[in-house]
């Protein structure tokens, strides 16, 4: 990938470059939109003649050339780009039928691309796509994704206010979670006012005790921990210390993505961005190992045996991961609804199936448990939920 990143380089460097050309693109396209605003209006009085035409006709060409030769540069590094890739990825993408041909499927991505734009702070973005589809995003919800990124970036300045603001008002939402995001933002102005300059542990202590102090039934060990970091002051001497964790910048930026998956899920939304997790797994090599599978088995003339599984294992982030599996010692096999896990009386488990072909075999009776000596009968087993 070494010779298409550094196309990809060159041409970043460029478009850098291109911004601060005089007179800019767009100083040539607003000139453009001037003298067709012109030749409209005065088609619009009646007073348009053949003249008219033909010169709006020379401007446009005389405009279209002089935005190609500012953008030449940027033309020749998109080529060499285009030729790196096609260097670098031998085999063509593949064709799939449409899979959004219905007005309803087509509908439902259009909301999903706005809620994404409106999710991630594109608000700009997200107002021209919702007015190009034609829909209708209720305001109450654009005005909650509005607030949300206000507080996210008062929280990049290292600004609490606002973001402990809606604890308060929704602590009982996080309390019922057991969310540590009210004690979390209080932590991180109390190592804030503890590594403060000039030192004085005294304003840090006097925070801790009127506001940290109700946290201590549900953070009792991080509570101590907090208060015993002052006797390693100053940060370097923290830095050294068993709380060196409490110095790093992770106190104050992982509230960020903390907060914003709190409000996301009080407004009923995942905690991750849908679209950005598409890319991330499809992106990160799950969509190659798909086509590669699928073109072995079409050269083999076979099918996938079930419509719910992949033929293939997909190595997931951790992050990515939303449901347990389990599988099956005995069988090797996934449990599924049909097929749940069972605990025998020993306290193993093994799928439903297997019980059964066990206890089958031995004519319906008591069964040895595979791993230990313990006998059980099906009836005993109960049904295990992760």
């Amino acid at each position: 990938m070494d010779g298409p990143l550094k196309d990809l380089a060159k041409l970043e460097r460029l478009t850098e470059r291109a911004k601060g050309k005089t007179p800019s693109i767009e100083n040539s396209l607003d000139s453009l939109l001037q003298s067709l605003r012109e030749v409209k209006d005065r088609i619009n009085a009646g007073s348009v003649t053949e003249d008219t035409y033909a010169l709006l006709a020379q401007t446009v060409e005389a405009k279209k050339k002089e935005i190609d030769e500012k953008q030449k540069e940027i033309y020749n590094g998109i080529a060499r780009l285009g030729k790196a890739l096609d260097k670098k990825f031998t085999q063509p993408l593949p064709t799939y039928e449409p899979l959004f041909a219905s007005k309803d499927a087509l509908a439902a991505l259009e909301r999903t691309i706005a809620l994404h734009f409106l999710r991630t702070g594109q608000f700009s973005t997200a107002e021209a796509f919702i007015q190009e589809c034609k829909m209708v995003i209720e305001p109450e919800q654009r005005t909650k994704f509005q607030d949300l990124h206000r507080i996210v970036l008062a929280l990049k300045r290292q600004d609490i206010g606002p973001a402990l603001e809606w604890s308060l008002k929704n602590r009982e939402f996080l309390r019922k979670r057991s969310s540590p995001l009210e004690f979390y933002l209080h932590r991180s102005q109390f190592v804030r006012l503890l590594l403060a300059e000039p030192l004085d542990a005294g304003p840090a202590i006097s925070y801790a005790n009127a506001t940290l102090r109700s946290f201590y039934p549900e953070h009792a060990t991080e509570f101590q921990r907090l208060l015993t970091s002052v006797l390693y002051l100053p940060k370097e001497r923290l830095q050294r210390s068993p709380y060196a964790d409490l110095a790093s910048d992770s106190v104050h930026t992982d509230l960020e993505p903390l907060f914003a998956k709190e409000y996301c899920t009080s407004l009923g939304m995942s905690r991750q961005v849908p679209l950005r997790v598409i890319g991330d797994i499809g992106g990160g090599g799950a969509l190659a190992r798909i086509e590669k599978a699928r073109t072995v088995m079409k050269e083999r003339k076979s099918e996938w045996s079930q419509t719910d599984e992949l033929p293939i294992e997909i190595q997931l982030a951790p992050e990515n991961r939303y449901h347990s599996i389990f599988a099956c010692p005995v069988s090797k096999e996934q449990s599924t609804e049909q097929n749940p896990p069972m605990m025998m009386t020993c306290g193993h488990v093994i799928t439903k199936e297997s019980l059964q072909k066990l206890c089958k075999s031995n004519g319906f009776r008591r069964v040895k448990c595979p791993y230990c000596p313990t006998e059980s009968t099906q009836a005993n087993a109960l049904h295990v939920v992760f």
